[in-house]
């Protein structure tokens, strides 16, 4: 499946178990990422950073790492959101981002978790959501570190308490980096739907994205030893450029079936075992394998950070850019 124009030039275009939803990657901005180090529960490092009174309510216990620290939740979403955008981004950005953190949170407390009795939420991006404490953000950010911290506390704070709901509910509140103009439905990418989990427009300023745009090869040997691992079953006889066939695409690129050696697998799954930004794909023939153009980065569904971030540049405010994201939502203050 060979691209008819230049990548730059492109068309904007696991839950296999449901307790498999609880445990997918989170659309998160890896270079804004630090490493967590482990603190002393009985002596918590991480101060209260946020006054917020609904917040400040409901206290969680977090690992972090191997140990796990007691704080309220406004201390931990302003972590997660230090973590999870960057802090230049508008501030009704940063707002959105801190409406969904702390529905995330909820949702994953009141279905139990991924943690038993042993904590609430962990710092795991893979498992729940991205967490940084506040020196090592600062250090990050380094000149620009007091206005970056003031911008994100403002956001949980001015947002205190306020969950995105659905009949009432605290929804499943995913998010992703970027999108390839449209995000993705719950049931296209994992297995099962929900209704506020739909496809839906998204801006994506491409031009100013990291790696939009992404592309990566592969050797022939490569790509069995990864497909194979995946599909054992999978039929590899030939030349590789005959491996992948009758691509099944969305609306806008992103791959929701694809032939894999005779075998008809998900793109997130060719995503997965090929470590690819996006199911946004396409590819073609290179040496004895085939090199992969990708679109957007993460799995598409729910909030896209830098959709809400042009949002947010166009003048909506956190609220709007929401019920854009979140089909069918309201979003209203919300106590657990």
């Amino acid at each position: 499946m060979r691209r008819k124009e230049p990548v730059r030039q492109s068309v904007a275009v696991s839950l296999v178990l449901l307790a498999a939803l609880f445990a997918l990657p989170l659309g998160v901005i890896v270079p804004f990422r630090g490493e967590l180090a482990p603190k002393d529960a009985s002596h918590p490092t991480e101060e209260s950073v946020s006054d917020g009174r609904l917040d400040a309510g409901t206290v969680l216990r977090v690992l972090n790492g191997e140990t796990v620290e007691e704080m309220d939740l406004g201390t931990y979403l302003v972590g997660v959101v230090r973590a999870e955008m960057p802090a230049s981004f508008p501030e009704e950005a940063l707002k959105a981002q801190a409406v969904a953190a702390r529905t995330y949170t909820i949702y994953k407390i009141q279905s139990g978790g991924n943690h038993g009795d042993t904590a609430d939420i962990c710092t795991d991006s893979t498992c729940c959501q991205a967490w940084i404490a506040q020196d090592r953000a600062m250090e990050n950010w380094g000149a620009d570190a007091e206005e970056y911290e003031a911008r994100v506390e403002a956001a949980v704070r001015d947002t205190d308490g306020e969950t995105i709901l659905y009949g009432g509910v605290p929804i499943l509140a995913v998010f992703h980096s970027s999108s390839a103009g449209m995000t993705r439905a719950a049931g296209d990418v994992w297995v099962s739907d929900l209704p506020y989990l739909q496809a839906v427009d998204s801006p994506e300023p491409e031009d100013s994205i990291p790696n939009y745009y992404s592309r990566v090869a592969f050797t022939a040997e490569e790509l069995r030893s990864a497909i194979l691992a995946v599909c054992p079953e999978a039929d590899l006889s030939g030349a590789a450029e005959t491996w992948f066939s009758d691509a099944v695409t969305d609306a806008a690129g992103s791959v929701e079936t694809v032939t894999v050696g005779g075998v008809t697998v998900k793109g997130t799954q060719v995503r997965t075992m090929l470590g690819l930004r996006s199911a946004c794909f396409e590819w073609e023939p290179e040496g004895d394998g085939l090199a992969f153009y990708v679109t957007g980065y993460g799995h598409g569904v729910g909030l896209s950070q830098y959709g809400a971030r042009r949002m947010a540049e166009e003048g909506a405010d956190y609220r709007e850019i929401l019920t854009h994201y979140y089909t069918g939502v309201t979003v209203e203050p919300y106590s657990p």
